[in-house]
């Protein structure tokens, strides 16, 4: 397939495309900035893609070099994974702005896929919109983030069965591996590193983390099995399900013996719940299906903080 992918630069978005790469797709990968602009493990992931996909610099989803691009070149999907996330955890996100830019042109952009013969769109979403997955206290969005990537897929919906697109919806739930930027996982990890006992604050959170690399295969599987038409189609690929003291213990277990020293965990007690406690997707993926390796996933994660330590 020929692949017009958004988001590349992201952690999801840089195992995506080096899983198409693999399956033997074309991709073609919009960029922002320079590729040598990009610093930190944004700017590893950059540089990791090598030759894996065409890079298209200066391009945003919407803006005018990327409408000339739909417009003189032949796509077999749009995979658009890139969205606004600038302080996405805070209360003050802009989720207008966000929508704004992750639509940005929406209507002419799918006129020209369409034109060109494209009638596929492979949309990210994430369990943490209103509405996604399962869980409790009704599904409400988690956030203003939330918010905008729900509003973001009702535009998608709405213009993708107006030109006559099958939309594809892929949800997100928490994935984790190599180079991930520094969060939960690389917090447990720098303290085993250091000697000292990570806490776990929210360990009663029922969420659903998922390793990267299966979470690639599943979405490289979703988008080759889309068909054409209208319509939407979703996928809610699950991956480990239970609380977040489990998933620490889970973690600690199969990293100890890779990193070669004691990984312990200290689960508080959790009193505070901003966040509903149970939000989880929904279709377990069958990683022995797509030729997935579970046991090979924990060494790669082991051997990427080994061979730096400093990621964690």
């Amino acid at each position: 397939m020929q692949i017009l992918f958004t988001g590349a630069s992201s952690f999801t978005g840089f195992w995506f495309v080096k899983a198409f790469a693999a399956a033997g797709h074309q991709v073609v990968a919009t960029f922002r900035q320079p590729l040598d602009s990009y610093t930190g493990v944004r700017g590893e992931r950059v540089r990791g893609l090598g030759s894996r996909c065409e890079p298209v610099i200066g391009c945003s989803f919407g803006e005018p070099a990327f409408l000339e691009l739909v417009r003189s070149r032949s796509f077999d999907v749009l995979c658009h994974h890139a969205a606004d996330v600038t302080n996405y955890k805070s209360p003050d996100f802009d989720f207008q702005s966000a929508l704004t830019n992750n639509t940005l042109n929406l209507a002419p952009v799918l006129a020209a896929l369409r034109e060109r013969g494209c009638q596929r769109v492979v949309l990210t979403g994430s369990v943490f919109e209103a509405g996604e997955g399962a869980g409790s206290d009704g599904l409400p969005a988690f956030s203003p983030y939330g918010l905008s990537k729900g509003l973001t897929a009702s535009a998608f919906e709405y213009y993708a069965r107006f030109y006559g697109c099958r939309l594809g919806k892929f949800v997100i739930p928490n994935p984790f591996g190599p180079y991930e930027d520094p969060r939960f996982t690389a917090y447990l990890v720098r303290n085993w590193f250091a000697g000292t006992t990570p806490s776990v604050n929210t360990p009663a959170y029922v969420r659903d983390n998922i390793h990267v690399s299966l979470l690639a295969k599943a979405y490289v599987g979703f988008t080759q099995g889309l068909p054409g038409g209208a319509g939407m189609i979703r996928s809610n690929p699950s991956g480990y399900v239970g609380s977040q003291g489990s998933f620490a213990l889970l973690l600690a277990g199969e990293l100890e013996r890779r990193l070669g020293l004691p990984c312990p965990v200290d689960l508080r007690i959790q009193t505070q719940f901003a966040e509903p406690l149970l939000r989880i997707n929904t279709d377990p993926v069958n990683g022995e299906a797509l030729g997935w390796d579970e046991a090979q996933a924990w060494d790669e994660m082991a051997e990427y903080y080994l061979r730096d330590r400093t990621k964690a």
